[in-house]
């Protein structure tokens, strides 16, 4: 079979949830506090990986205004049975302290594609919920614990009761089944059912331990019956890096595994990719894979011989590298293109609209801000790459501006943005909020340049490994450079205003409108442009 090199979503795609139904597989991956929530790729290969739809798309299902940078959804389960995907869903609201405010819901739909239902609320104990369709007709909703009163890490275990689909309810007693390993923070649960040698069933429990950083892991687990006692791998953890720091995949942990129609196991798992001497992930948490065998014991260990994840695997597909590395140009003629999330809000209508060659964003809160603020942006999936766009914006003062954006939350973004002095005179900006935790303030690395009050302007940036560099052309003039080169490597879950274990998401570029007046005033985007780079600084090209 062809090599694949990992990972197989580039950037940020997080908690992968595989699921295989026919030929045709699916990954459900966390979207955290960007709009609409959860990401479903879909392969016949597991080489090749089509984003096919955002599930939770209206305010019934979602509204994340308020959420905190890294809250929203996290760790999405997706099954099949009964002739319908369910797709298991954590709203956290809070994430920080003694208490996590982490709503868990259930949708269903008859194809991938939808209609999606409403949401089933199933309870607020803890976070990384999935559903398990037993053979008996049972379904059984695991998720992990937190408790306040346990110091100091608060994961108490994995939680497990009976769902009842017709009441739409939990029923019956709550079971604390597995309290993980001596690595804790046992979380993400999934829950399987599978004949070991001997003709009896395994129920088998996949478990993420040692946080999010770089002790994460996969731990793995079975019992004869699915209330426990469970028993631990004889290796604890089926995949990790937390013993290999030169390893090229790190933070490895977080996984679920599928069967291929032949036979043959696959294990997703997500990863990160440091670059530079500080070891940033700049493209976030990636999801990748690895082949995996049952043995002779039953139990499942990767086919290469060790726990630590494979850069390369064999796959049934050969991926299209040439798709990875085309240009993608963006028109705004009627629908926005699936590749484009924005931040928390439903109600769409109020911070952009498409249509007419445009995209027309409505300025509204400052850049930052956790309830609503009009800025669509598209995950970086390279580690070098340009993007440019051209604004129309009448900028009148200093609480007005729409530009370019490079971004990961508050506390860690680059801006170039037309606004306007206090006189009304037009002027661009740059604006960033680099290492400026915990108090968020700005940083304006170089003084604003006069441009005209009328004309369209184009804005355009180059990210090379670390180095990030913007530019700007006025209408009928070539680009030239603006400003010093910036440290694009802050955009990263190491920057992301948290200790370690505490930020989740990935860098985005885009296009974003702020109006500190609260008049709304519009901007207007011709197209956006990302054109990926091969760049011989970057370890993984």
């Amino acid at each position: 079979m062809p090599k694949l090199t990992n990972p197989i979503l580039p950037g940020f795609n997080p908690d992968p949830s595989i699921l295989r139904v026919g030929e045709d597989y699916y990954i459900a991956t966390s979207t955290f506090e960007w709009y609409p929530g959860v990401q479903i790729h879909h392969s016949r290969d597991l080489a090749n990986w089509e984003l096919v739809t955002r599930p939770l798309t209206r305010k019934s299902q979602l509204d994340m205004r308020g959420d905190p940078d890294s809250c929203g959804i996290w760790a999405p389960c997706l099954s099949y049975a009964d002739g319908l995907f369910w797709l298991i869903y954590t709203d956290v609201k809070r994430k920080d302290g003694s208490f996590k405010d982490a709503h868990n819901y259930l949708v269903t739909a008859p194809s991938i594609e939808g209609p999606w239902s409403d949401p089933i609320y199933m309870n607020s104990s803890g976070f990384d919920p999935s559903l398990f369709h037993d053979d008996d007709g049972k379904k059984w909703f695991v998720n992990m614990l937190w408790d306040h009163r346990v110091r100091p890490l608060l994961f108490a275990g994995i939680a497990l009761q009976e769902y009842d689909h017709k009441a739409q309810k939990l029923v019956g007693p709550v079971k604390n089944i597995y309290k993980g390993t001596d690595l804790k923070l046992v979380e993400g649960p999934h829950l399987y059912k599978r004949n070991g040698k001997d003709g009896r069933p395994w129920y088998y429990l996949m478990t993420a331990e040692g946080g999010t950083g770089y002790d994460h892991a996969i731990t793995f687990a079975r019992s004869r019956s699915i209330d426990g006692p469970y028993e631990t791998h004889p290796e604890k953890y089926v995949v990790t890096a937390k013993d290999s720091p030169l390893n090229k995949l790190q933070r490895a942990g977080h996984g679920d595994w599928v069967e291929t129609p032949d036979g043959k196991t696959y294990i997703v798992h997500l990863t990160g990719r440091p670059t530079t001497q500080k070891r940033r992930c700049v493209l976030g948490r990636e999801t990748a894979i690895q082949e995996a065998e049952w043995r002779d014991d039953d139990w499942l260990w990767l086919k290469h011989g060790t726990n630590v994840p494979a850069l390369e695997v064999e796959v049934p597909g050969t991926r299209d590298e040439a798709k990875y590395w085309a240009e993608r140009r963006y028109a705004f003629d009627s629908a926005l293109d699936k590749d484009f999330q924005w931040l928390r809000t439903p109600e769409t209508e109020r911070i952009f609209r498409v249509g007419n060659g445009k995209l027309r964003l409505f300025g509204r809160e400052s850049i930052g801000s956790w309830f609503e603020q009009a800025l669509v942006a598209r995950r970086q999936t390279h580690f070098s790459f340009d993007a440019e766009t051209s604004v129309d914006f009448a900028a009148t003062d200093e609480r007005t501006m729409a530009g370019l954006v490079a971004y990961y939350g508050r506390y860690n973004f680059f801006y170039l943005a037309v606004t306007a002095h206090a006189d009304g005179q037009r002027e661009l900006l740059i604006m960033s909020s680099e290492a400026s935790f915990p108090d968020g303030r700005l940083q304006f690395p170089a003084a604003p340049v006069t441009i005209p009050n009328e004309g369209k302007i184009k804005l355009a940036l180059t990210i090379r490994g670390p180095r990030l560099q913007f530019f700007y052309g006025l209408e009928g003039e070539a680009l030239q450079p603006i400003g010093p080169v910036l440290d694009a490597s802050i955009l990263s879950d190491e920057c992301g205003g948290h200790a370690e274990h505490g930020s989740f998401t990935g860098a985005f570029v885009g296009m974003a409108a702020h109006d500190l007046n609260g008049t709304a005033s519009p901007a207007d985007f011709d197209y956006f442009l990302y054109r990926p780079q091969h760049d011989p600084s970057d370890r993984y090209d």
